[in-house]
């Protein structure tokens, strides 16, 4: 059974639709911008929502060679943006960012009575980006910059904390035009935040006593007003005639994480999450008919992925790996304007786990899980043949039961994985 099919997992997937129901919303009101009068120069206010999740490592300099990468968390974000961008060139961009956000990931422990959560509470980036006009309406591009992120720790046992982190940001986006001032962008960041040795400090232990290492992965769904827009100047070229009828095949390259919510019911301990982490490359044959404003469609996609949970015990290590998977999905999607697709997804996913040591022990246990994917992406034709597209994707798998594999009554110990994974990919159509 998905155990987990709860209203946190409905906000998940609702935040992938967003950009469908923003494009419809803003559609009904203004007129679509013509090709060439849209300008990217100039000042804009953004805001949005995200999801994803972030992976913890733990280490101590008094243990030299163990660590635990990782333990992980998942939620959702709000943020808000104020920026610059300036045209460069007929197709180049550069501009400068400042986002703040308020969220919900976090990490959570039910243990003999203790309630515990590492929640993400506030925080900050503030970048640069450089951006490539793939149409005089839509833009592809890639950022980075300074993160900074304050975290809290909450328990029923009268006792917290709270710190925070700096570090750096990468990642990528596509923004589209939706009317004469406000585009829509889905964007992807990673976030790797510097080491903390001092969260014992406040007990008496010395620096060094408990190191923490976090990344993040997320995915946001932002709409922003630019005020210069209307006000011509804009690029101008020609823009690829694109018909979204026919068979396609694709390609990919992708990155994010899982949570593995462990649950030993014996104990009375529930724990989310078990995180996990790394990159993958993803193939895809699929179908979309085209019905004029909106677009309809199924594919099948197949990854290898490098996600994975590190354990390293001085001369060895454990891992537990998310190698190969597939998907079975059906999509809707309405164009944003004369080249871009702004679409919803969902559907059967299927991913296989691999929990193995170093040698000479190799694997301890593998196994394969059904669930779900729902998410959404923007998607944009670069040619009459060719489109790319950036596109999110929260998956949910079925609890697997390892008690037998232990020697344990049935139940005595599962685990219910999720994967927040973002992917950017190009797509050839045939006709």
């Amino acid at each position: 059974m998905l155990t987990r099919f709860s209203a946190k997992s409905i906000l998940l997937g609702a935040v992938s639709a967003v950009a469908l129901m923003s494009a419809a919303q803003a559609a009904d009101v203004v007129q679509p911008v013509e090709a060439s009068g849209f300008n990217w120069s100039g000042l804009y206010v953004g805001f949005g929502v995200g999801t994803g999740a972030n992976v913890h490592e733990i280490s101590s300099d008094f243990i030299p060679g163990i660590s635990l990468n990782g333990i992980g968390g998942e939620g959702i974000y709000g943020e808000a943006t104020v920026g610059y961008d300036y045209m460069v060139s007929q197709r180049f961009l550069l501009g400068a960012l400042l986002d703040a956000h308020v969220g919900t990931i976090k990490t959570s422990l039910d243990a003999f009575g203790l309630d515990a959560d590492v929640k993400e509470t506030y925080g900050f980036d503030v970048g640069v980006r450089a951006g490539y006009l793939l149409t005089p309406s839509t833009l592809g591009y890639v950022l980075g910059g300074y993160a900074w992120q304050k975290y809290k720790l909450d328990t029923n046992a009268g006792f917290g904390m709270d710190w925070d982190q700096g570090g750096y940001f990468v990642g990528a986006g596509v923004e589209t035009a939706i009317n004469a001032n406000w585009t829509l962008k889905g964007e992807y960041r990673y976030t790797r935040f510097s080491t903390t040795d001092d969260l014992l400090s406040q007990f008496g232990a010395p620096d060094g006593a408990l190191n923490l290492d976090t990344s993040r992965h997320t995915f946001q769904v932002a709409a922003s007003y630019r005020f210069n827009a209307a006000k011509g100047g804009g690029t101008s070229f020609e823009t690829p005639t694109y018909n979204w009828t026919g068979f396609y095949v694709g390609g990919g390259l992708g990155a994010g994480a899982s949570v593995h919510q462990i649950d030993v019911p014996p104990a009375g301990v529930k724990f989310n999450g078990l995180g996990g982490e790394g990159v993958f490359g993803e193939a895809s044959l699929g179908y979309d008919q085209d019905f004029g404003t909106w677009v309809a469609g199924i594919m099948v996609d197949a990854r290898y992925s490098g996600m994975t949970t590190e354990l390293d015990l001085g001369g060895g290590q454990i891992n537990l790996d998310t190698d190969y998977g597939f998907d079975v999905l059906g999509r809707v999607g309405m164009k944003v304007n004369e080249a871009t697709l702004a679409y919803a997804l969902a559907g059967y996913s299927w991913q296989h786990f691999d929990l193995n040591a170093s040698d000479p022990i190799g694997d301890i246990i593998d196994w394969g899980s059904s669930g779900f994917s729902v998410g959404g992406g923007l998607e944009t034709a670069v040619s009459d043949k060719m489109t790319v597209g950036i596109e999110y994707r929260y998956s949910q798998f079925e609890k697997h039961d390892f008690s037998a594999d232990l020697g344990a009554p049935d139940g005595s110990i599962t685990s219910t994985p999720s994967f927040h994974t973002v992917r950017i990919d190009a797509k050839y159509k045939f006709n």
